[in-house]
């Protein structure tokens, strides 16, 4: 081995690759139904160190990218294994019947799954997946029940849905795995909670923050005025209202 190759990196060349390390990114994914827009705008307008980036992921993906370190955190539709994971329950999704377009759903604005019972139900996850089991349902085969944003984010056309009432809800919830959890990460889940810039558990406001230092008194000294004798005695009646004078012979 030459004197080069034992010779230790120099200062300068440690700085470079340090300078072309990349810097941290925050990735999560989503099912289809939900829409992370309020969140990725919080995240861009209070982290500005930190790139987000988000992609969507079917349901039976949806806890493979966290597996397979694709993204740090994921919204999914629950129930999942929660193995190995957090998980925050979120909110509530309303269930929608699809069915082809003309049935006699459409003259309602919401239908009860009892009123529903002689219909042929499809299952969704056998036709592979939302998208696939709304093209079926436009055929007039069957129809099938999804919660309405998923409903609405694939819009396929020859179709129409409506609420369904007496049906399980889904439920969104966010997930990571439990041995990843930093300051990035907390950081995310706070403004997914809905906790403010300065919320006392975001890690953010955490930090101490600089002191400024106080600004330079460009007035100079202070000059103290000399005091004026006073000329004439103070008046009595200076400051009273009218009619403040008491009444009495002159």
């Amino acid at each position: 081995m030459s004197a080069a190759e034992e010779a230790p990196q120099t200062t300068d060349e440690t700085a470079d690759e340090q300078a072309e390390a990349p810097a941290r990114e925050l990735r999560f994914a989503y099912v289809a139904g939900v829409t992370p827009g309020k969140w990725v705008r919080r995240w861009e307008e209070r982290v500005l160190d930190v790139p987000l980036r988000s992609f969507m992921s079917d349901d039976g993906a949806q806890l493979t990218v966290l597996r397979d370190g694709s993204a740090d955190l994921s919204f999914v539709r629950l129930p999942v294994e929660r193995e190995g994971l957090n998980v925050i329950p979120l909110y509530e999704e309303q269930p929608v019947v699809v069915a082809p377009k003309g049935h006699e759903i459409s003259v309602f604005e919401e239908v009860a799954l009892a009123d529903l019972s002689k219909e042929t139900f499809l299952d969704v996850a056998e036709l592979g997946g939302p998208e696939m089991a709304l093209q079926v349902v436009a055929t007039g085969a069957g129809l099938v029940i999804l919660p309405m944003s998923v409903a609405r984010h694939f819009n396929v056309k020859d179709t129409v849905a409506r609420k369904l009432t007496g049906a399980p809800t889904t439920q969104i919830a966010l997930a990571w795995p439990s041995d990843s959890t930093d300051e990035v990460i907390e950081e995310f889940i706070g403004i997914v909670r809905g906790r403010t810039a300065a919320s006392s558990r975001q890690p953010s406001a955490q930090q101490e923050k600089p002191k400024k230092e106080p600004k330079p008194d460009r007035r100079g000294p202070a000059v103290k005025k000399p005091k004026v004798a006073q000329r004439y005695a103070p008046n009595p009646d200076k400051g009273r209202g009218k009619g403040s004078r008491k009444k009495g012979k002159r």
